[in-house]
């Protein structure tokens, strides 16, 4: 059920990008470097994030000193303004946060628990394959969560 999210590391890349054209290598390197190490980008993470990217028109490529450099376009620009109209605050520095908070106890804690919590989900949807009339049931329990969690952070 938990995936962990390629948007944020598709602005990144975009962020990068506007400051200079960089090859695949580069971006990986400058992304761990901006997380202070916390986050250690893999190929298999920044190269499918720049495949969408250039599927979805934000960037092109360009052959400089025999290397594939990324460059980003004005609709790479675009996606960029209307992120900062969204989310105003240093993208830099919610980068870093994020991987330090990732890295954190709390976090293998919270994610340990969240894993546990899906597991018995997945056991309790199964059950209610078998057993259709607690499925009532269970979706009023999820919604009630739902709704618990959305009123602790309003």
């Amino acid at each position: 059920m938990r995936r962990k999210p390629r948007g944020f590391v598709r602005i990144a890349i975009l962020h990068l990008l506007q400051e200079s054209p960089m090859h695949g290598y580069r971006i990986m390197k400058t992304l761990e470097a901006r997380s202070d190490g916390y986050y250690s980008a893999s190929p298999g993470t920044i190269y499918p994030a720049l495949q969408e990217l250039l599927k979805r028109e934000f960037i092109t490529v360009k052959t400089i000193s025999d290397k594939k450099t990324y460059v980003i376009n004005e609709q790479g620009q675009a996606k960029l303004r209307a992120f900062k109209e969204k989310r105003p605050d240093d993208f830099w520095d919610n980068w870093k946060e994020r991987w330090i908070w990732q890295s954190s106890d709390e976090a293998r804690k919270l994610y340990k628990a969240l894993d546990v919590w899906e597991a018995e989900l997945r056991q309790a949807i199964r059950q209610a394959r078998k057993q259709p009339d607690t499925t009532k049931h269970l979706i009023n329990f999820i919604e009630d969560i739902t709704k618990k969690l959305k009123q602790d952070h309003e």
